[in-house]
C-alpha cells in the first residue's frame, strides 16, 4: 500500500484528545488515531447509499476492506459518488 503524506493543522485540544488515544495505547501512534478516524466518517457518510441488494453484509465488508488500504483516484470518485 502506497501512503501520501498530508498534513493537517489541528487545534490543541484535538491534539490532546489524539495523544491520550495513543497513551492508553488504543493507537500506535497519531497518524493511525487520523486514518481510523477518516475511515469512519467515508463509512458513515456511506450509511443509507448502500442499494438493498440482499446482501448488505457483504457490501459493508467490501467497502470496508476498500478503506483499509490505499485508494486509486478511480475508487475515490466510486466513494465519492456512492450517495449521488
Amino acid at each position: 500500500m502506497t501512503m501520501t503524506i498530508a498534513q493537517v493543522r489541528l487545534p490543541e485540544g484535538l491534539i490532546q484528545e489524539v495523544d491520550k488515544l495513543v497513551h492508553k495505547g488504543l493507537y500506535i501512534n497519531k497518524s493511525d488515531v487520523i486514518r481510523d478516524a477518516l475511515r469512519k466518517l467515508i463509512l458513515e457518510k456511506q450509511i443509507g447509499s448502500i442499494p438493498n441488494t440482499g446482501d448488505s453484509v457483504k457490501e459493508i465488508r467490501e467497502i470496508r476492506k476498500k478503506l483499509s488500504k490505499g485508494f486509486t483516484l478511480k475508487e475515490l470518485d466510486e466513494i465519492n459518488t456512492l450517495g449521488k
